[in-house]
């Protein structure tokens, strides 16, 4: 059996603004001493990366550096990553991580944050039928109950 391949094309890599707010927009995201990772679905049938490097981190060459290490990072764990999902990799602050630390931590946030795009909130009740249901009953058991009561459960009638 031949090794994946290990390459970084850039129809792997996130580029225009429009798809980095979708997957911001998309509220879906994990995090963890090292990274914070986005992730929205992509439709495709493999990860991209998108890079988010703030000024706040250091100068030009401080951000690029980080940027380089997370793409390394993504072409060597690329194949354990889910599939159809864009991640955006953010760095938390401190000193600058190794990139095995780097790897380990985007796999590990990558399936966490792929696993929360699959799961479903329960719908709320809309407000149109708030209060009613199980509280107060239906008309059809309303009579059924009666129908159990002695001498069929009217009030004052005979006793």
């Amino acid at each position: 059996m031949t090794a994946p391949r290990l390459t970084l094309p850039q129809s792997r890599r996130m580029k225009t603004p429009a798809e980095f707010d979708r997957c911001y927009k998309r509220k879906k995201s994990a995090s963890d001493a090292v990274l914070v990772v986005y992730a929205c679905e992509n439709g495709l049938s493999h990860p991209r990366l998108g890079c988010s490097v703030s000024k706040k981190v250091g100068n030009a060459v401080v951000r690029n550096r980080y940027k380089r290490r997370f793409r390394e990072a993504f072409r060597l764990a690329q194949h354990e990553l889910p599939v159809g999902v864009d991640l955006v990799v953010i760095p938390r602050g401190g000193d600058e991580p190794a990139l095995a630390a780097v790897k380990e931590s985007l796999v590990k946030l990558a399936n966490q944050a792929a696993r929360k795009l699959g799961e479903k909130k329960p719908n709320p009740q809309p407000p149109s039928l708030r209060g009613k249901g199980a509280l107060s009953p239906s008309p059809a058991s309303q009579t059924a109950q009666q129908a159990q009561l002695p001498n069929g459960g009217g009030v004052g009638e005979g006793s």
